[in-house]
């Protein structure tokens, strides 16, 4: 079958073949498939969408694009955690450790933040002297010995999905269920352990907007994590407002560090319980209570680089201002996307692939929802190394912020749980 063929099938309705989809994922790697069939065909999935099948052969196939490692085979015990983004999130930076310290191996591939979504590369690389670009066998020996490795994903994973997500960016076609869930689950498939629990985010914050739209969303990659024979249950959470209160890398460093030091946020501390029961490991919360988990996290720093003692002396901005409530009342809603724009127009985020990181800059947060503040009581607090920067943040973040006069229920931190089959 030739190439405007598939898409021609595609484009009236009709489910591709296993085959279809094997010869599409090999031209899209080796080239052979130019980029204007791909984003027709993109563009007719978009509007047909895939069926379970096809959606989990286009997986399969993306995930043996490029390079593969079997962890489950090597440790039967290995567990993986995914999360689909959001603002704040330093779940891996905590949950990772938990999972090491309660006898789990735990080789956790991350990526970077693109636009006002943080990555959890962006954040362990603001530890000085960490290295997060490890080879396999540099990643596979630490896990071996420690049981803890969190490393950047590597541009050998799933190939495909690399040419197919930079069309899918420029083509109105990145809202694809099927798309994002091949996408991401290529990936896990590639780099297999034997159990993998999904965070999917819901709200401002995330890219799902809506509970059924997550819903959708997790359920299609539990339809391709549990076909593929990894033990795989889903979490669905609430990315209204932002995780936790630091949004930036050093400072979410700083809050991990407390959280697994006893003093962090509750709604981390709740979040990474709830993932880890949800992979079934129930040691996870006594290693946190413990300090276990954090010495399971101070040995991954120093093995990969890093001085331990530097967790208490990271980056901090020259300039900090707080943001004060305009008025008294309860504190209604954050928008956590406003948030995100704002502390990446600080530089802590890119706007574009390439765009140099500040490790030191964001926002701490003084008040969330359901909070009582007077008027001039401080809602946030900005982190700042630029002058200019630091006036557009101050100006644009209010509007982030609704009130009310009456009492704000905080919202539910975990929305739905979908566990995987018994």
């Amino acid at each position: 079958m030739s190439f405007p063929e598939l898409i021609a099938r595609k484009r009236q309705g009709a489910a591709h073949s296993r085959e279809d989809l094997q010869l599409l994922v090999r031209g899209v790697s080796d080239g052979s498939m130019p980029d204007y069939q791909i984003a027709a065909w993109l563009m007719a999935v978009a509007i047909r969408g895939l069926t379970p099948d096809e959606t989990g052969w286009l997986t399969e196939a993306m995930a043996a694009s490029g390079e593969t490692l079997d962890l489950a085979a090597r440790w039967p015990d290995s567990v993986d955690k995914h999360s689909t983004g959001g603002v704040g999130d330093k779940t891996s930076l905590v949950l990772m450790p938990m999972l090491a310290a309660a006898g789990c191996h735990v080789a956790k591939l991350s990526g970077r933040g693109l636009g006002f979504s943080g990555g959890t590369i962006d954040k362990l690389e603001a530890i000085p002297g960490l290295r997060t670009e490890l080879t396999r066998a540099e990643l596979l020996e630490q896990v071996e010995r420690l049981g803890l490795a969190i490393a950047a994903q590597s541009s050998e994973l799933a190939p495909a999905d690399a040419r197919l997500y930079a069309l899918r960016d420029v083509t109105a076609t990145v809202d694809s269920v099927p798309l994002i869930a091949s996408s991401i689950m290529a990936k896990k498939l590639a780099f297999r352990a034997a159990r993998l629990v999904l965070d999917v985010k819901v709200g401002a914050g995330a890219f799902t907007k809506t509970l059924p739209e997550a819903r959708e969303l997790a359920e299609a990659m539990l339809a391709i994590g549990n076909g593929s024979a990894v033990r795989t249950s889903a979490v669905i959470s609430d990315m209204s407002q932002p995780e936790g209160r630091a949004i930036g890398n050093a400072l979410e460093v700083r809050e991990a560090v407390e959280t697994l030091q006893g003093r962090g946020p509750s709604d981390v501390v709740a979040l990474c319980v709830t993932l880890a029961q949800a992979l079934g490991v129930s040691g996870a919360a006594s290693a946190l209570a413990s300090g276990a988990a954090f010495e399971k996290f101070e040995a991954m720093v120093e093995a990969q680089g890093g001085d331990p003692r530097s967790l208490e002396n990271l980056a901090s901005a020259r300039q900090r201002r707080m943001l004060p409530a305009e008025r008294a009342g309860y504190v209604a809603g954050i928008d956590a996307e406003a948030l995100g724009r704002a502390v990446a127009g600080l530089g802590a985020g890119r706007l574009r692939k390439g765009d140099a990181i500040d490790p030191a800059v964001g926002v701490v947060l003084a008040a969330k929802v359901g909070d009582r503040v007077e008027a001039g009581q401080p809602l946030l607090e900005v982190h700042a190394n630029d002058e200019r920067r630091l006036d557009e943040a101050l100006r644009r973040l209010p509007a982030a912020y609704t009130f009310s006069h009456e009492p704000v229920a905080a919202p539910e931190q975990v929305l739905a749980a979908l566990p995987a089959p018994v």
